[in-house]
């Protein structure tokens, strides 16, 4: 097999739990984005713009969507050719081993990784939307000479319990103390889960951690913590643009929105930075006189004869006389009827919501609702919520 410079395992197989019913029947990878996209697509496109050829897919909790999907995906018009979908095996006679972390994930899989003899290791994670040149992360690796590397982001204070923060030193970006999601943070530089590694070194780490009696076999809980503790030289990447981890609904019902905001927009940012996507053949979308569309997205396939207000309606939606729809996602293949009312609000894939129906939250941050997949919401029907997998309550009209 012919020697690569970097190889990229790619982390797609959590179940997402934080995204509640969204993902009861689909892993977070593979769930729509923007109208037309898989979150997926985001990472997949920086390997490729970033010329990585060579890329692992680690693949777990209900994979069946997401391998479909990977095996029709289209980059411009030629296929990713270097993508290796690798879903859990058996090694032995002792059955399947199931990935139980991140770091063991990519330990099951060293045997894949050290044909390629690659002298670094690029580990990404699938649920992240940003566009990102790679090589310029690579590049400060090989300059500082470090063991490890981490791509890290500026977030808000109250989100920074969420995740891996990093304290560097100011001067050179070295790091010098790492937290997993502490509840009472004192930086809000988050890591942003994408690393780099010397492959010999994290090939070593990952050897030694499943040699442990008690371990989480994870990179941000186990693996960075013994580097640190080892005193290896561990740099971070400070990265400056667009980044939004969709691992909550709330924070993948702003990211969807953000697409209507003219300066967070991420594919009028960087437009020489292609986010490529499978490419469907669908009817042009029908609006019809009586609808009203401000300030939204429309995708493929709909039919519009209600008013939609700074939402984004995914392909194959069709959206009744009389329905009003504002700040909210419907995601493809819902059937919105009359006179139904939806604000501030996710309403999952292939859902009929019936007529007269209200979902609506006044503050979103407060209470965002959120409709599962494959509901159907009807006002005669008794206990509605719980029925149709509908978090909170459901006002009829």
């Amino acid at each position: 097999m012919k020697k690569r410079k970097v190889v990229a395992m790619l982390l797609a197989g959590g179940k997402g739990t934080r995204l509640n019913l969204l993902t009861r029947n689909i892993v977070k990878p593979a769930m729509p984005f923007g109208g037309k996209y898989r979150i997926i697509d985001f990472a997949l496109s920086n390997c490729k713009n970033s010329g990585i050829d060579t890329v692992g897919i680690l693949t777990q909790y209900r994979p069946h969507t997401l391998h479909s999907y990977l095996a029709d995906c289209r980059f411009g018009n030629d296929r990713f050719s270097g993508l290796t979908i690798l879903p859990p095996f058996q090694r032995d006679e002792s059955g399947i081993e199931w990935y139980e972390g991140t770091s063991h994930a990519v330990y099951q899989n060293i045997e894949y990784i050290e044909q390629f003899r690659p002298d670094y290791v690029l580990i990404l994670s699938g649920d992240q939307v940003y566009k990102m040149d790679y090589n310029l992360m690579i590049e400060q690796h090989v300059e500082t000479n470090a063991d490890c590397t981490i791509s890290v982001v500026e977030v808000p204070w109250k989100d920074a319990s969420r995740f891996g923060l990093i304290k560097i030193d100011q001067l050179n970006c070295q790091i010098i103390d790492f937290e997993e999601k502490p509840i009472k943070p004192t930086t809000n530089l988050a890591s942003m889960g994408i690393y780099i590694f010397k492959w010999p070194i994290l090939k070593k780490y990952l050897i030694q951690e499943e040699q442990k009696e008690f371990t989480h076999r994870d990179f941000a809980k186990d693996i960075i913590p013994a580097m640190m503790e080892d005193s290896l030289d561990l740099f971070a990447y400070r990265f400056h643009e667009y980044w939004q981890d969709v691992g909550t609904v709330h924070s993948y019902w702003e990211a969807n929105l953000d697409l209507l905001n003219k300066k967070k927009n991420i594919f009028l940012q960087n437009p020489d930075w292609p986010i490529y996507s499978m490419e469907k053949s669908g009817h042009p979308t029908f609006i019809d006189e009586s609808a009203k569309v401000h300030h939204s997205l429309i995708s493929d396939g709909c039919e519009i004869y209600g008013t939609i207000e700074k939402s984004i309606v995914f392909s194959g939606v069709k959206i009744g006389k009389g329905a009003i729809i504002k700040n909210s996602l419907i995601l493809p293949h819902t059937a919105i009827e009359e006179n139904v009312w939806i604000e501030n609000a996710v309403v999952g894939n292939g859902s009929v919501i019936k007529n007269g129906v209200y979902i609506v939250s006044k503050d979103p941050n407060e209470q965002l609702m959120v409709v599962g997949n494959q509901a159907v919401i009807d006002p005669d029907v008794e206990d509605v919520a719980s029925k149709n997998n509908v978090k909170s309550v459901i006002t009829n009209k």
